[in-house]
């Protein structure tokens, strides 16, 4: 029976050889730009790129990705890739994991590289007979650091204010609180002293940053033989230019991630 369960496996291997002229299994490519990515739901795995790979031929895939402001202490994060099956009533479950990718990045921003190379572990053969399962593989984060946002000082003036609808013929000036003591303020007519001035920025407290990483979607996620990438394994292999890493824990397809 154990050989004839390998000839079948055999021959569906056969089945599903690559065309000589396809070397490697082609997923859509994204817009390459590093994105803001702030914590999501209490900091669960969240996705930055999402290939369907449903009936990929080879089980090693390697991804690319850019990064931008992991800055050491302020906004270290984690990578991982991980591979989903897709069922139901936009019903989700993780098969697979790499172990977690450590960046800590450097001590002042700068852009960074990632390729990820992973064995996927994806069932062979799938389970096309349920007719309704699909195969994503997501490259995914979570922050290792709280977020420290900006604080920057900004340039202020000393001003009256008022609402844009009162009109610019609004009074303003020096108004006499009595005893000739006097204050800066407003004074509409027939109404009674209203102290409407203070310190208003004239700066932008709006471009401050507000502490998150940038991690592009995959560039490219594309499935490749043996020979082209040895390294790859299911635990992952990893190359990073953009700061300091370091591996952290086993994959975990119990992990909480967003769905």
């Amino acid at each position: 029976m154990n050989e004839l369960n390998e000839l079948k496996r055999r021959l569906t291997a056969v089945e599903r050889k690559p065309d000589v002229l396809a070397k490697f299994d082609r997923y859509p490519t994204t817009e390459w730009a590093a994105i803001g990515r702030g914590v999501v739901g209490g900091n669960i795995w969240s996705s930055c790129g999402i290939a369907n790979v449903t009936g990929l031929v080879y089980d090693r895939i390697e991804c690319k990705y850019i990064t931008d402001r992991f800055i050491t202490g302020r906004s270290e994060g984690e990578l991982r890739l991980a591979a989903f099956r897709q069922f139901g009533n936009a019903q989700k479950e993780c098969v697979s994991a790499s172990r977690s990718f450590i960046i800590h990045g450097s001590a002042t921003r700068r852009l960074g590289k990632g390729i990820f190379r992973w064995v996927h572990g994806i069932p062979f053969g799938w389970d096309y007979e349920d007719g309704t399962a699909t195969y994503t593989i997501e490259l995914q984060h979570k922050f290792r650091t709280e977020m420290t946002p900006d604080n920057p000082p900004v340039q202020q003036v000393f001003a009256f204010t008022k609402s844009s609808s009162d009109g610019d013929d609004y009074p303003k000036g020096l108004v006499n609180g009595g005893d000739n003591t006097w204050a800066a303020g407003v004074k509409p007519a027939g109404s009674g002293f209203i102290p409407n001035y203070g310190w208003v920025d004239v700066g932008d407290r709006a471009s401050a940053w507000d502490g998150s990483y940038a991690v592009s979607n995959m560039h490219y996620c594309v499935g490749l033989p043996q020979e082209r990438i040895p390294e790859a394994t299911p635990a992952g292999w990893a190359y990073y230019s953009g700061g300091s890493t370091e591996w952290g824990s086993a994959g975990n397809i119990n992990d909480p991630f967003f769905d």
